[in-house]
C-alpha cells in the first residue's frame, strides 16, 4: 500500500523539485539582472531592503494565506498519505566515513585558518567595513550565506566548526598534565539547554548595541571573546558543551533538520525538505523548546532593530534618560518571554480543543519542531537580498584581502525583490503548517481530534506571520545606531 501511495505522490514531489528549481533560477536571475553599483557605505546595514508594499495589505494577505493553507491541508487526513510524503528518502553512498576520517585535519585546518584571518584582518585591515575581509566573511559569508546553505541544502557546521577543532587541540595539550588526566566534566542534567537560550539572545543583543558589523576591530575583539568562552567551556565539559550550551552550534543543528540533505552515522540521505522535522521521533525538552522559540524571536528582533520605527522609539526613550543599550536588552528578553508565553498558551488551548489527556507541556514539546520553518523563512527573507547585494564585495575582498579595491562593487536589487521576500516568509509558515499537521496525526487518534488540536497553533502561526510580514514591510534605516 505504501509503495502504491509513494508512486502516486512521485509527481507531487517532482513538482516540488521543479518549483525549487524555478526558485533557484529566480535567485540567479535577480543577481544577473541587478545593476552593479559602487558603494562606500560605512555600515553593512545599508544593504538591507524593505518590501515596498503597504503593510496592511501584507499583513492581511499573509495571514489569510496561512489560514487558507490549513483549510486545504485539513482535507489530507490519511496517515498513510502523510507517511508517503514525509518518509520519502533516498540513501547516497558517498563514502562518508572516508570523507570524515581522512579529510578531518584538512577541514579543521582550513576553518582555523579562516578564524585566524578574521581576527588578523579585523585588527590590521581597512577600517571601511565593505573593504574589510573580517566583516564581510562573518556577516556576508557566514551568518548570511552559510546559514542559508544550512537549511536549504545541508548542515556542514560539524565538519568546519573551528572552535570544536581548537578545543580538541587544547584538551589534548592539557591532557599531558596530571590535573587534566581525568578528562572533561559532565554537564548537570538540570541545566538543560537554557544557557544556549540566554547565549543566543545575548549574542544578537551584542550585534544590535555594538558596532561589530561596522567596526572591524570591535568584531575581532568579539570573536576573540567568543573563542575564549567557547574553547574554555568545551575543554571543561567536552562535546556536551557544543551539544547543549553553544548557541551557534545549536542554531546550525536545528536549521540543518530542515535541509533536504541529511548526514548521520549511516551516511547521507536526500528527502523532502522538512520531512525530518515532520518525523522528529520524540518531543523536545523544555530548554530545546525555549531555544526554538528564541531562534524564532531573534530573527524577528534582528529585523525590528533595522527599521526606522525602532530608531524613532530609541530616540524617544533616550530623551527620557534611558540608555539605548538598556532598552535593547529589555526588549530582547521581554520579546522572547512574550513569544514563549504565546506558544505555551496555544499548547494549553490545543489540549482543550483536542479533548485529550495528553498534558499541555507534552503538546508544546511535541509541536515545537514546526516552528523552525518559520524562523528559516524569515531569515531567508531578511538576508537573501543582503547576501546577493554584498556578494560581489565579498568576492572582490576575499580574492585580495591585503589590497582590497578602492571602490567595492555591490548589487542594487530591483524593487520587485520585496515581493520575493514576502513569499519566503509565507512559504516558511506554510511549511510549518504542514509539519504540524503531519505531527498531529502521530499523537492523536482518528481524524477530527488531530485537526482540532491545530486550531490554536494555526492562530499563533497567523500571528507570527503577520508580525514577520509587518517587520519586512517596514522602512529600513539607512544606518543603525
Amino acid at each position: 500500500m505504501l509503495r502504491t501511495l509513494a508512486r502516486h505522490f512521485r509527481p507531487v514531489v517532482a513538482a516540488c523539485l521543479r518549483h525549487l528549481g524555478n526558485l533557484a533560477v529566480t535567485v540567479v536571475g535577480v543577481a544577473a539582472l541587478s545593476r552593479p553599483v559602487l558603494a562606500h557605505a560605512g555600515s553593512l546595514a545599508g544593504s538591507l531592503q524593505s518590501a515596498p508594499v503597504p503593510f496592511w495589505l501584507v499583513v492581511l494577505s499573509g495571514g489569510g494565506v496561512v489560514g487558507v493553507s490549513f483549510l486545504f491541508s485539513s482535507f489530507v487526513t490519511d496517515t498513510e498519505t502523510l507517511d508517503a510524503v514525509a518518509n520519502q528518502r533516498r540513501r547516497l553512498d558517498l563514502s562518508e566515513p572516508l570523507i570524515r576520517s581522512n579529510l578531518s585535519y584538512v577541514r579543521f585546518g582550513m576553518s582555523l585558518a579562516v578564524l585566524a584571518a578574521v581576527v588578523w584582518f579585523g585588527v590590521t585591515g581597512p577600517a571601511v567595513p565593505l573593504a574589510n575581509f573580517a566583516v564581510l566573511t562573518v556577516w556576508v559569508g557566514w551568518w548570511a550565506g552559510f546559514t542559508m546553505f544550512t537549511y536549504l541544502v545541508v548542515n556542514l557546521w560539524p565538519l568546519v566548526n573551528p572552535w570544536r577543532a581548537l578545543a580538541r587541540a587544547v584538551r589534548r595539550a592539557l591532557s599531558w598534565q596530571s590535573r587534566f588526566s581525568r578528562g572533561s566534566r559532565p554537564l548537570p542534567e538540570r541545566v538543560g539547554s537554557w544557557p544556549a537560550v540566554v547565549g543566543l539572545i545575548i549574542l544578537v543583543w551584542v550585534e544590535v548595541v555594538s558596532p561589530v558589523a561596522s567596526n572591524p576591530q570591535t568584531l575581532a575583539v568579539a570573536v576573540l571573546g567568543y573563542t575564549a568562552v567557547t574553547v574554555g567551556g568545551a575543554v571543561r565539559y567536552g562535546s556536551s558543551w557544543f551539544e547543549r550550551i553553544d548557541p551557534v552550534t545549536r542554531v546550525f543543528h536545528l536549521y540543518g533538520l530542515l535541509a533536504p540533505i541529511q548526514r548521520d552515522d549511516s551516511g547521507i540521505s536526500v528527502s523532502v525538505p522538512g520531512s525530518v522535522l515532520a518525523r522528529y521521533p520524540k518531543p523536545m525538552r523544555d530548554g530545546e523548546v525555549a531555544f526554538v522559540v528564541a531562534l524564532l524571536w531573534v530573527t524577528t528582533y534582528d529585523g525590528v532593530v533595522a527599521t526606522v520605527a525602532w530608531q524613532e522609539l530609541q530616540a524617544s526613550v533616550a530623551a527620557a534618560g534611558i540608555p539605548g543599550w538598556l532598552l535593547s536588552l529589555a526588549i530582547a528578553f521581554v520579546g522572547f518571554a512574550c513569544f514563549l508565553a504565546v506558544y505555551r498558551v496555544a499548547a494549553r488551548v490545543a489540549r482543550r480543543t483536542a479533548d485529550t489527556y495528553v498534558t499541555a507541556d507534552f503538546v508544546a514539546r511535541w509541536f515545537a519542531p514546526a516552528l523552525l520553518p518559520i524562523a528559516a523563512g524569515y531569515h531567508l527573507a531578511h538576508f537573501l537580498g543582503y547576501f546577493l547585494g554584498l556578494a560581489p564585495a565579498f568576492v572582490a575582498v576575499a580574492t585580495a584581502p591585503l589590497s582590497p579595491p578602492a571602490a567595492v562593487p555591490v548589487l542594487a536589487l530591483p524593487s520587485w525583490f520585496g515581493a520575493v521576500q514576502l513569499g519566503f516568509v509565507v512559504g516558511g509558515h506554510l511549511l510549518a503548517i504542514w509539519i504540524a499537521h503531519t505531527r498531529s496525526f502521530d499523537i492523536f487518534p482518528g481524524r477530527l481530534q488531530p485537526l482540532r488540536s491545530q486550531y490554536p497553533f494555526v492562530a499563533v502561526t497567523v500571528l507570527y506571520t503577520m508580525t514577520s510580514l509587518w517587520v519586512v514591510a517596514q522602512p529600513v534605516a539607512d544606518s543603525l545606531p
